[in-house]
């Protein structure tokens, strides 16, 4: 930041002094030199724009595609632990184990499939790699059956309730917590009630400050359309509210 904030204001000097004087010389020809010296300096400085814009670019992509690979890399490893579990027990012939097994994983695969039929590509890519990046909170993810945000929220609408989860989910995480090394367990619930879409928060066991986490929720709803409520005090639970701007998807679903 510092770096492009010289270079802007070298342009900016560089462009005042040229100015200066183009306006006192009387030469023709100084006139031009001066004026070509701008143009190139303008057309140095718009390359310069473009290349840190795509250097920019090039640097969020890579991340992107490295947490992606990271969570496809811990579902990978999720399912291999699954497949050895459920190999040994064959291998042991523990038969009335395999059904309890076999319900876990369809529970995962039923929550994965609710995550992906969100319909806001920017949630479903945060929620599925959560794990990648929030290894101190341990989300438990309860998804109403043929949720789909998309075609109930406006695009802005759908925005604002993603970066709300994602900032409620950080205030858990620095004010929920009794100590650092903790692992915050919560549990978020997604449902649909009346012409509103609910996001609720319920910490599990107690610790933290309550007061701090409503506080900063509070403030940073502020002048949005989104609304938080506070349920259960002794729970740390926490209610977001939005309403569904497309009335006819809702009237559909009801």
């Amino acid at each position: 930041m510092k770096h492009r904030f010289m270079v802007r204001a070298m342009f900016v000097l560089f462009a005042a002094v040229c100015l200066a004087l183009n306006y006192f010389l009387k030469s023709p020809i100084g006139h031009v030199i001066l004026n070509a010296a701008l143009f190139i300096l303008f057309w140095a400085y718009v390359r310069h724009i473009r290349k840190k814009e795509a250097a920019e670019r090039k640097h969020l992509l890579e991340s992107v595609q490295r947490t992606a690979s990271a969570t496809l890399g811990h579902h990978r490893h999720d399912w291999m632990n699954d497949l050895q579990i459920l190999y040994g027990y064959i291998q042991l012939r523990k038969i009335d184990k395999l059904a309890d097994c076999v319900e876990r994983i369809k529970a995962r695969m039923a929550v994965e499939s609710k995550i992906s039929r969100l319909g806001i590509p920017s949630l479903v890519f945060y929620l599925q790699s959560f794990r990648e990046v929030n290894g101190s909170v341990m989300l438990e993810i309860d998804i109403e059956d043929e949720l789909q945000l998309g075609g109930l929220l406006m695009p802005d609408d759908a925005e604002e309730l993603t970066d709300a989860i994602i900032e409620t989910v950080r205030a858990y995480q620095y004010t929920g917590r009794s100590s650092w090394g903790e692992t915050l367990q919560l549990k978020m619930s997604m449902y649909r009630e009346g012409d509103e879409v609910m996001v609720r928060f319920e910490q599990m066991g107690t610790g933290g400050n309550r007061d701090a986490l409503g506080r900063h929720i509070q403030e940073w709803i502020e002048g949005k359309r989104i609304r938080a409520d506070r349920l259960d005090e002794e729970r740390s639970s926490l209610r977001l509210r939005m309403s569904c701007a497309n009335i006819n998807e809702v009237n559909a679903c009801l």
